[in-house]
């Protein structure tokens, strides 16, 4: 069956900071029908959840993926206070109240759109039937900066994180060939890559990222010129800050520690690829195990063979019936 043509709208959040908040939604299914919202991850659009979409859709459900303050075709504030996690949360539930404002929905998050759900259901339980999260499991904030682990864990090694601190700098080394950049590192870190060791390669601390990773020819079929062509169109022409600016902010989540309670109420499950490059990023430490240990009605963990970080496009058809199971269960 060809893929659903969404509607695409627009909800609006006033913020006393930085604005207007304009956020790109695409919608498909029965506008009275039960919602399903998902938020998707770096360096990604709403496209990425095309295969939920569709299935969920057929299955009776409306479905929202909203483009992420910072990409596509949602605002992009310039200033890195505005990627707190506990801002993309605020946005998402101004989609959820625009959409569903009688009823709670399900969340669906993956890689940073996976905490942006976790704190989501942090602050607002009630308005949640139900959470999901793919590739990063949920701990509760603290107040230290997750950059200062990552700088003892790599002093002397590449890692992703560090390379994107500085201002500017990676947001040139996209946007000079921003096609190549995306198809390296989504094939880096799909289970392909994950096999020829590509994202974890041992180089120095000052290595440019992009020059370690493979253009693959040809690509995975979920990561082929057709199904990319809509990312690529919608960060055609727009800046690139929004897609660093989260990392830059890490620091700022602290703020979460005060707010809510760090064990999360709604139901919540997790879902991964088993070659996930998460579960590798502290050495002899899988993070995937404990994924439920702070969720107090927590149903469960699936971890999906042969899939890499990309667990809901390289395998929609096990990610979907692993949803789909949890789903039934609220």
């Amino acid at each position: 069956m060809p893929p659903s043509t969404p509607q695409i709208s627009t909800v609006s959040r006033p913020t006393d900071e930085y604005g207007t908040i304009d956020l790109q939604v695409a919608t498909i299914g029965d506008a009275l029908a039960p919602l399903i919202l998902c938020v998707h991850g770096w360096p990604e659009v709403w496209h990425s959840w095309r295969f939920q979409m569709d299935y969920f859709a057929q299955r009776g459900y409306r479905v929202a993926a909203l483009d992420v303050r910072g990409y596509g075709g949602s605002s992009k504030p310039a200033q890195v206070e505005a990627y707190r996690l506990r801002e993309l949360a605020l946005d998402v539930m101004a989609v959820a109240d625009e959409l569903s404002p009688q009823a709670p929905v399900v969340l669906l998050g993956h890689d940073w759109g996976a905490p942006v759900v976790w704190t989501a259901a942090r602050l607002f339980p009630s308005r949640l039937r139900g959470v999901a999260g793919m590739s990063v499991p949920y701990r509760p904030a603290t107040d230290g900066d997750p950059m200062e682990l990552w700088d003892l864990l790599y002093a002397d090694r590449f890692f992703y994180m560090r390379y994107f601190q500085p201002a500017g700098v990676p947001e040139a080394a996209f946007s000079a060939d921003l096609g190549a950049a995306l198809r390296k590192v989504y094939f880096a870190a799909c289970a392909d890559g994950v096999a020829e060791g590509l994202w974890f390669q041992d180089l120095p601390a000052d290595h440019a990222m992009l020059d370690g990773l493979v253009d693959p020819d040809p690509a995975p079929d979920w990561m082929s010129p057709e199904a990319l062509a809509p990312t690529l169109a919608a960060f055609e022409g727009q800046p690139l800050h929004g897609l660093f600016n989260r990392y830059r902010a890490q620091k700022l989540d602290a703020e979460l520690a005060s707010l809510g309670s760090p064990i999360l109420t709604p139901p919540t499950c997790f879902i991964g690829g088993v070659d996930d490059i998460v579960r590798s990023f502290v050495e002899g430490v899988d993070v995937f195990a404990s994924a439920g240990e702070f969720c107090a009605d927590f149903r469960g963990i699936t971890l999906i063979d042969g899939a890499g970080h990309w667990v809901q496009q390289e395998k929609p058809n096990e990610t979907n019936a692993a949803l789909d199971a949890f789903i039934r269960t609220l």
